[in-house]
């Protein structure tokens, strides 16, 4: 009986145990975003460079809503600083980006100008969810459809579920059957 419950409390324990498997990450840190000092005009660079992204993470946007804005672009867009045909234009100071897929996602300042002062994020995420940078394995991500919520517009999420978080609720799964086999036969 001691046994059975401790086997049972073990499995309990372990079905609830989980990992957080996604991260707000604010774009620039303490910096927020916005155009780039002189004294650290890489700022974007060396952000997405020093952040392990990875599927179901989400990029947070902070600036003041009625000085700028982000708008997600293509890779010729990014490097030309093409501000027009935007995939994804979010303008109220709290935005959000889901990252609900693989590819490289590029973001510039909607306001004219900031683009060519560095005012432009690139970041890629590989199927496994980690990151590369400057990578050209996976094409510009596609539009994304986006609805509006008080943290600005965030892409809809994948209707499957991630492999990652199917491991937890099998464990709970096998652990809440085998509690009640235990129950009953007690």
């Amino acid at each position: 009986m001691a046994n059975s419950q401790f086997w049972c409390t073990l499995l309990l324990l372990l079905s609830i145990q989980a990992e957080v498997l996604c991260n707000v990450y604010q774009v620039g840190d303490l910096h927020a975003w916005g155009i780039p000092t002189s004294s650290n005009p890489q700022i974007y660079t060396k952000w997405s460079k020093s952040h392990n992204l990875s599927i179901g993470d989400s990029l947070f946007f902070l600036y003041p809503p009625s000085e700028d804005s982000v708008i997600q672009v293509t890779s010729e867009s990014y490097n030309s600083c093409n501000l027009k045909d935007p995939i994804l234009y979010m303008n109220n100071g709290n935005s959000l980006f889901n990252i609900t897929k693989p590819g490289d996602f590029y973001f510039t300042s909607g306001v004219e100008g900031r683009c060519e002062k560095s005012q432009k994020l690139h970041v890629s995420v590989y199927g496994n969810g980690s990151y590369g940078a400057d990578s050209a394995a996976y094409a510009p991500a596609a539009s994304a459809p986006s609805y509006p919520t008080v943290f600005g517009a965030i892409p809809m999420q994948a209707a499957s579920a991630s492999p990652l978080l199917r491991v937890p609720l099998f464990v709970s799964a096998v652990a809440g059957i085998f509690c009640i086999i235990v129950v009953i036969v007690m």
